[in-house]
């Protein structure tokens, strides 16, 4: 029996680079699990589902407890959690998801451009991987499950 691997994709959200990873794992035995990635919903999660907010920083509130249910639990579940950083907007809370899985023992794969080398030098001190490409991270994860080189 193959053991099934679970990533969790953590991070940017205004690009493909999930399915860029996910079409060149084809064929390895892994599950795929991600934060919700539609931004207007995930924005909107704690008062689509608590009642709306006057203040955005309720509002904020509200919803960072919502999606952290997901997150928290598909982090807890993931073998490996796969970190990316793009280029748009500051990613706090892929910094933050990236250190949640390193104090849970989970190891970690960060992507992103050499740009961001130095403001993630502590993130990627816990990584076990930084890839620059989806590609990359592929290769890491093809290694990892199947012991073969890309």
């Amino acid at each position: 029996m193959t053991r099934e691997w679970n990533v969790y994709m953590a991070g940017e959200i205004h690009s493909d680079w999930r399915g860029e990873v996910e079409a060149a794992c084809e064929g390895l035995p892994v599950r795929f699990t991600a934060p919700v990635t539609d931004h207007p919903a995930s924005d909107a999660a704690g008062t689509g589902t608590l009642g709306e907010e006057e203040e955005k920083f309720w509002a904020d509130h509200k919803g960072a407890g919502v999606n952290s249910i997901r997150t928290q639990t598909l982090i807890a579940d993931a073998d490996v959690v796969v970190v990316r950083f793009g280029d748009k907007y500051r990613q706090w809370n892929a910094a933050f998801d990236a250190g949640y899985a390193s104090a849970m023992g989970k190891p970690v794969i960060t992507q992103h451009d050499s740009e961001f080398d130095h403001a993630l030098k502590e993130v990627d001190g816990a990584a076990r991987a930084t890839a620059r490409t989806p590609q990359q991270v592929a290769a890491v994860l093809r290694y990892v499950i199947s012991g073969e080189l890309a």
